[in-house]
Order: C-alpha cells, then structure tokens, then sequence
C-alpha cells in the first residue's frame, strides 16, 4: 500500500511542500479542485522531486473537453518524467451548470466517452493515426502537425475516475486505470458495492482487478492529547455530515441502514445549520467513516482495514495537526 498526501496552499510554497513530502517519506500527492487550480501545483512541485508521484483528486472532467484534458495531462506526464495521474471526476450537476456553465447529462456515459475521446488523441500523437473520435457528446476529428506534440518518452498517464455509484465505478473499470474512491465510502461499501462494480466494467473490457490502481482518502481521527482527539473529532464528523447531505451519496447510508441520516442531514444543510448536521454523526457513523485512535495506532489499524482492498491511502482530516506528529503516523507504514 502507498501513501500519499495532499499538495495544498499557495503556490509559492508548492515546490517545498512538495520536497518535504518526499523527504518525510511519502509516495504520492494528491491536488484538488477547490478553491485553486488543480494541475498548476504539480507544475510547480514536479521540478523540486524526483521520486514523488503526484496526480488530480480531482479534476472536474466536465467543466472541460477532451482536448484540454488531453494537453494538461500530457504535458504534466513530460514535466513529472511520467509520475504524474489523471484524476477525474464528474462533479454534481449545479456545479457544473451554475458554477462552470458547462452542460450536464447522463454523467456515466458522458464520462466513459470523454475517457475514450482521451485515449483517442493520444493514440494519434503516439502513432500518428488521423484523429476522428466521434461520440454523442465529443467530437474530435481535426489534428494538424501544427498542434500535434508527437509521441510521449514516459508513455500516456494513467487515468483514474472518482466515483460512488455503481455506474460510474463500472465506467472507471472499463474505460480507466483505476478508481478515485470517494471519501464519503466505508469498508463496507467498498468491499460489498464498490470493488465488484469496478470488477464488472473491467470484465467487458478483459481486465481484472489486478490492472487497477484503487486509492481510498480516508477519514483520520486522531491527536497527540485528548483535547487534540476531541477537535479532530468535531471537525471530521462535520465533513462526514456535509457529505452526507447530498443526495447522490445517499446509497452508501442506506447500505448501513442510515437512509433517514441523509434525509435529516439534507434538511439541516439548506438551513446552513452546519455545527448541528456534524452533532447527528454519532460514534457508530464516525467509526464507520473514519480510522480512529492515536497516533501510534493509525497505521496498523489502517493497513487492518484497507491493506487487502486498496493500493494507495491519503489521509483525509479536515483539521490542522502538528507535522511532526504526521511524521509519527506515516514512521508507522515503513
């Protein structure tokens, strides 16, 4: 199992960042599409290492095309010399049409078609074949020499989706490499729904498990005192209620039989009652959700949970805790 960190900040202090996570021994890093672009920090980090592997977790496919896609990855797979990932995930749709003013529909077969228009284009750049992709809702059939950048000395990157419903998970193991499981999924659901959908896309396509690369970014709830636990605590049940508001991930209660959870939680979201949604996560939810216990002891019970599942661990945790500390848990791994 790898483990991976989040590359996050202001860009100036990406590239450090970035050194110091290799150095404290991480594997990989992982940048979001938040409130800052998720591909510049690779940019800005890949020069400063030469072993961390870094990729988007996520980049929100469909507020781009195929080609953009196609570009930034390729040329971020140049400037990692090949260490770069392409995390994708779909969104929901009133980010998509309210925030980027992008269309939305059919988000599966939308993203298992992007996928391929991906594929595609590198194939063309690889092999020097005419371009012409033609789907339902990507059309690529024009590529010049003029925009053309050849072959890729470090191969195509991989493509990994974000996914929690079993459609999408199915797409990821058809048309990806591997599967950016969603931080609101537990054990149960990614041994019970998770990893067999994933199972059924690559069936259609030959391929096995064993092809993918799974990363999990899970819930840490731990600390150097009690009083460090309590505020990890807090702070990781209100993530936990966030996410479980939005009616999208209503499956993954409903597999524990907390359906009425997300009906209560969604109600208390559109009053922006956000301190109480996190008071109705209760132990039971929070250790269905999250690792927790102290900081001698996360490694091993995540290596308990996760180590036959996954390939790669992020730590998840909606809280600031002392890097030194960190040290301590990742010491636990090696």
């Amino acid at each position: 199992m790898k483990i991976d960190g989040v590359l996050e900040g202001d860009l100036s202090g990406i590239a450090e960042a970035a050194k110091k996570a290799e150095a404290n021994g991480y594997d990989g890093m992982w940048t979001s599409e938040t409130s800052h672009d998720p591909f510049l920090p690779i940019a800005a980090a890949a020069g400063a290492t030469e072993t961390l592997e870094f990729g988007t977790g996520i980049a929100v496919a469909f507020a781009r095309n195929p080609m953009n896609l196609a570009v930034l990855a390729n040329d971020l797979q140049l400037l990692t010399k090949g260490r770069f990932m392409l995390g994708l995930g779909s969104q929901i749709k009133p980010h998509i049409t309210k925030r980027f003013s992008m269309p939305w529909s059919h988000p599966a077969p939308r993203m298992r078609e992007l996928v391929l228009a991906i594929r595609a284009i590198w194939a063309t750049w690889e092999t020097g074949e005419k371009l012409d992709f033609r789907g339902e809702f990507y059309t690529h059939t024009l590529m010049t020499p003029f925009f053309d950048p050849g072959q890729n000395a470090y191969g195509n990157p991989k493509i990994l989706l974000a996914a929690v419903g079993e459609l999408m998970t199915e797409v990821a193991g058809e048309t990806g490499d591997g599967l950016l499981v969603h931080a609101f999924s537990t054990e149960r659901y990614l041994r019970e729904v998770s990893l067999p959908a994933l199972e059924r896309g690559a069936a259609k396509v030959g391929k096995s498990r064993a092809d993918f690369t799974v990363s999990y970014p899970g819930f840490v709830v731990t600390g150097a005192t009690e009083a460090d636990m309590a505020v990890a605590s807090k702070a990781t049940r209100e993530q936990i209620a966030f996410y479980g508001s939005t009616p999208a991930y209503r499956p993954v209660l409903e597999l524990h039989g907390w359906g009425d959870l997300q009906t209560d939680l969604n109600t208390l979201s559109k009053r922006g009652e956000w301190v109480k949604m996190g008071e109705l996560i209760d132990d039971d939810v929070l250790d269905a959700f999250a690792v927790v216990g102290p900081i001698d002891d996360v490694a091993g019970l995540i290596k308990a949970r996760f180590g036959e599942l996954i390939d790669r661990y992020n730590f998840y945790v909606p809280y600031q805790m002392d890097p030194e500390h960190w040290r301590g848990v990742l010491a636990g791994f090696h």
